[in-house]
């Protein structure tokens, strides 16, 4: 079970995750990939479309067009919100807001505005519980 969900699972009614895209400009289809990620959103399949493509072997402009199809969304409001101005205007936040936290590559995880270093359930307990007093 994936780090962020194991945490989420000890701390059902403490926990909320926010998941922020930082496109490296490296990758290519970054851009591409999140801005469908969003899209899928809209249709509410933001995370069922994230796992689905991080899944696949290579991102690729099909393997994004196929994951939409897999989800069974609908394609025309994919592809026009894709290209959306609400969209780009989501991506840019998400982009202002790792580059005012000083997160400089991804994954970065932070807790209640804290950088987690150790990327450990027990360590990421620990700070959850320092956070909430226990």
């Amino acid at each position: 079970m994936p780090l962020l969900e194991q945490v989420l699972e000890h701390n059902p009614d403490t926990v909320k995750i926010v998941f922020k895209n930082m496109p490296l400009n490296f990758h290519k289809l970054a851009v591409p990939a999140a801005l469908a990620a969003l899209s899928a959103g809209n249709q509410g399949k933001f995370w069922e479309f994230h796992d689905e493509l991080f899944a696949t072997p290579k991102i690729t402009a099909e393997s994004i067009q196929e994951t939409a199809k897999k989800l069974n969304l609908d394609i025309e409001k994919f592809q026009k919100d894709m290209l959306s101005p609400e969209i780009k205007q989501k991506l840019d936040r998400d982009l202002r807001d790792a580059k005012e936290a000083g997160v400089t590559g991804t994954p970065t995880i932070f807790i209640n505005g804290v950088k987690v270093k150790t990327r450990t359930v027990e360590a990421m307990q620990k700070l959850i519980d320092e956070k909430l007093g226990k």
